[in-house]
């Protein structure tokens, strides 16, 4: 018998809508939806090949427990009776010993409904320790630099109005790779409507190669290079000065601001011509409507939060907030509940570690609440500022992903309990007490709405959840259950198919029923804030951000140099002379995700890092040599990757691979300290002082021959 399902991909973020083929039972076939409204057929390798996941034969079938001591790699099946049972009781005796704060729990980057079930956990031992092994290296910063500046994020993926733009500016992201969809509307409007196409990248993507204007910046100076954008603006009169007068706070302050960043003063800092700084300018504040995208490269540095404000604040000065064109705020969807009401007591809200360093992130008046990574990391070795003894795991691998890997992989080993939530053991769930095997999207059913502006999507299961695997809802509930003196009370649904009906209950329908329908858009409305102003303090558009002067930040944009940089350290170019970017996306891989996979590694094989041929000839490289990796940041450490020559970068500059660790090299370390290139980066400080952000991008390096 087959069967073609309608369901949404949750292999990386973009929710592509995808038609599933099953036969007898199993999938079959993956392709792309082209009736989804948002994604309109796009497809990636991953998405297309996503059931080879699902059967893979080292998939975590059965709850595991460690065998032995930790890190051995020696593993016993046992029942979920018994995995539950036994769990509930360590985390009751940590409760006893330590208090509810030292319980904890820790989710990826998204690749399956994480966040959400990791949150509920929490809640329901009364723990305010959630801990994000990125968000601070990821979006935090975009969304706080939105969020405290329009009221609402939207300069991320589900923002840009692209299809309508006349213009496009995107930054430090390269969408034609990490969100698919988003990469061909920007392709799409080009072609059809001739849009102009600005983007700033120190990398000759494909999609820098179809700009009218490429940017190739220094990695870290983005804020330089906007804050001389606004200077154009300001100084040729170019802005909007009908929307600024009556809907932005602080103009004067900021015109003042950015008077000290000339195109000129520009051009050293980001080795992007000052003509080309206010061509730019020009054409993205001339040609409206125009739209503005950016990703994780401009958090990924020292300037990450003040960045992303410059890039709202260039929204803003053009009035191209909230047009047919421009950056959207999202239309909400009347009745429809977009998470589950459930939120941490007040009275420990504000014992969140990291609450104090970082307020505007992890304390209780964030607008997103999560435990920074390298402080929850310090806890767990230090017991300060109180014992964090256990951690629940929900689609995260921090061994790889992290910063600092050695340091992670000893905090880890230091726990009382860990448990993973996993698909396969990763480096991370070798170091487990338990891993217990959760469903893919391939075999739940959830809601869709994360990525689109004024769209709900139903993500219906293809296939029966194989094995004894459970979706992440379903095994914090069970768990829950055997745990008699957590908060129930913020549960009101008993299974993952109320949680369902109960977020669509408000708009009068079933889960069935939009799953039925496949899709819900509403109209988009347009200009919302004239009838109700912008969420801020001022009710405007805060240039000025009296939220961060409240908290003692600096309330305009500003730019700070990268700690290690041709700049701040030229003494330490003799040693270290090249500069260091990471984190590029392949199209193959979300992260450390993919590497079982023999027919996307074959693409992509071994951990890559990208050479200037005038640089390969300097250092003796030729194409597929392999070279070891070395940074000031943790000394005494190098990794090796394998050398890709292309003319796509600067000849000062070397981009290497993230997150690459080998599954069939063997446990527990599957060699995670070998390429991984968190083993020479660090997150401690200098932090960015907002976010908390480190220089993953923009740090210097030195190559050399194996």
């Amino acid at each position: 018998m087959k069967k073609i399902v309608r369901t949404v991909c949750q292999g990386c973020h973009p929710e592509c809508g995808v038609l599933v083929q099953v036969e007898d039972g199993k999938v079959t076939n993956i392709e792309g939806d082209p009736k989804h409204p948002f994604s309109r057929g796009a497809i990636c390798q991953k998405g297309r090949e996503y059931y080879k996941f699902i059967y893979h034969p080292d998939r975590v079938k059965y709850p595991l427990k460690r065998a032995g001591n930790r890190g051995e790699g020696r593993w016993e099946k046992i029942s979920w009776e018994q995995a539950l049972t036994e769990i509930a009781a360590k985390v009751t005796a940590i409760k006893d010993n330590y208090g509810p704060l030292s319980n904890g729990v820790m989710h990826g980057t998204g690749p399956r409904a994480s966040t959400p079930a990791a949150r509920l956990l929490a809640n329901a031992l009364g723990t305010p320790n959630v801990v994000s092994v990125d968000l601070h290296i990821c979006m935090v910063p975009a969304k706080v630099g939105d969020i405290l500046t329009f009221g609402e994020s939207i300069t991320l993926e589900s923002g840009p109005d692209y299809l309508a733009s006349k213009c496009i500016l995107v930054c430090g992201a390269n969408p034609l790779v990490s969100h698919l969809p988003r990469g061909i509307d920007i392709l799409e409007a080009k072609q059809k409507h001739q849009t102009k196409l600005i983007v700033i990248d120190p990398r000759l993507t494909t999609l820098a190669s179809k700009a009218d204007l490429w940017l190739q910046i220094r990695p870290g100076t983005d804020g330089a290079l906007i804050l001389a954008l606004i200077n154009v603006i300001i100084s040729e009169n170019l802005y909007d000065k009908e929307f600024v007068d009556k809907w932005c706070h602080g103009f004067d302050k900021l015109s003042s601001r950015v008077k000290e960043y000339t195109p000129e003063k520009a051009e050293k800092i980001t080795w992007v011509p000052a003509d080309k700084i206010k061509a730019a300018a020009r054409m993205y504040a001339t040609i409206k409507p125009a739209s503005l995208h950016q990703r994780v490269a401009v958090n990924q540095n020292i300037s990450s939060t003040q960045t992303s404000r410059a890039l709202a604040i260039l929204i803003a000065l053009t009035g191209n907030i909230d047009v047919p064109g421009g950056n959207l705020f999202p239309t909400p969807m009347k009745g429809f509940i977009p998470e589950s009401p459930y939120e941490i007591d007040r009275e420990i809200d504000d014992k969140r570690i990291g609450s104090k360093e970082y307020p505007l992130i992890s304390g209780p008046e964030a607008p997103w609440k999560f435990v920074h990574g390298a402080l929850s990391i310090e806890a767990m070795l230090t017991d300060k500022p109180y014992p964090f003894k256990s951690l629940f795991c929900f689609g995260g691998n921090p061994v790889m992903v992290m910063p600092d890997t050695k340091k992670v992989w000893e905090a880890l080993q230091k726990l009382d309990l860990f448990v993973v939530l996993d698909f396969f053991i990763t480096p991370s769930g070798e170091l487990a007490d338990y891993i217990l095997p959760a469903a893919t999207w391939l075999e739940r059913d959830d809601l869709c709405h994360f990525q689109y502006t004024n769209l709900i999507v139903a993500r219906q299961k293809a296939v029966e959840p194989l094995f004894e695997c459970w979706d992440d809802t379903k095994i914090v509930l069970e768990l829950v259950k055997k745990i008699p003196w957590a908060e129930k009370k913020i549960m009101p649904w008993n299974s993952s198919d109320e949680r369902n009906n109960y977020r669509v209950k408000g708009m009068g329908i079933t889960f069935d029923d939009l799953k039925e329908k496949g899709y819900l858009p509403v109209s988009p409305q347009y200009k919302k804030y004239e009838e109700s102003g912008f969420r801020t303090p001022t009710g405007k558009v805060e240039l000025y951000s009296t939220i961060f002067e409240k908290h003692g930040y600096d309330p305009l944009p500003t730019y700070k140099e990268p700690p290690e940089s041709p700049l701040s350290s030229p003494e330490l170019m003799n040693e270290y002379p090249l500069i260091l970017i990471t984190g590029a996306r392949y199209m193959e891989y979300y992260h450390s995700q993919g590497h079982h996979i023999p027919s996307l590694r074959k693409h992509v094989s071994y951990p890559e890092v990208e050479v200037h041929p005038d640089t390969a000839k300097k250092e003796k490289l030729k194409d597929g040599d392999w070279i070891w990796l070395e940074t000031p940041q943790v000394k005494r450490e190098r990794v090796r990757f394998k050398v890709k020559v292309t003319s796509g970068i600067d000849p000062r500059v070397v981009n290497a691979a993230h997150a690459w660790w080998y599954p069939e090299k063997p446990a527990p370390e599957h060699g995670c300290f070998e390429s991984n290139i968190n083993v020479v980066l660090t997150d401690d400080p200098p932090r960015e002082t907002i976010c908390g952000s480190v220089p993953m991008r923009g740090t210097l390096c030195k190559i050399y021959k194996e």
